[in-house]
């Protein structure tokens, strides 16, 4: 089952956790205070293809980790990243600031391309590129 990460799975769904209790709790939603469709579907592009190759490895575009070291390094830091995301999520749930909003636009970021990397998937970096800017972006614009 190499076409699978398991490992990429868990921590995405982890990373989702803080999010849905936030769009239970928050009924209203999240409010978009800056409209730029072009940074928004570029955003949403990368985001579901920062998820899907996180979680699904297409062969071909995918080449593994370069040993079993670098395997360790990624779920290492892989692994502090979601703790360190949860943390601030659970700290500042109820105060948006422009640290909370970069924040935590910013680890899943790092997250994605750390792991594109690490685990040599071309897709995977290729969308995290195209994620990482517009989400950092919309953020601080969000939390102006």
């Amino acid at each position: 089952m190499d076409w699978l990460n398991v490992f990429g799975l868990i921590m995405i769904a982890v990373i989702m956790i803080p999010n849905i209790i936030f769009a239970i709790r928050c009924k209203e939603g999240f409010e978009n205070k800056w409209s730029n469709k072009f940074v928004e579907v570029a955003e949403q592009i990368g985001r579901f293809g920062c998820f899907g190759f996180m979680i699904i490895n297409i062969p071909g575009t995918w080449f593994g980790w370069w040993s079993d070291e670098a395997f360790t390094i990624y779920l290492i830091v892989d692994t502090i990243l979601v703790i360190l995301y949860c943390a601030i999520w659970i700290i500042c749930f109820k105060n948006s600031s422009m640290f909370r909003a970069l924040a935590l636009s910013i680890i899943p970021s790092a997250m994605f391309l750390f792991s594109g990397i690490m685990s040599r998937s071309i897709l995977l970096v290729i969308v995290s590129i195209l994620f990482a800017p517009s989400h950092i972006l919309l953020s601080y614009r969000n939390a102006k």
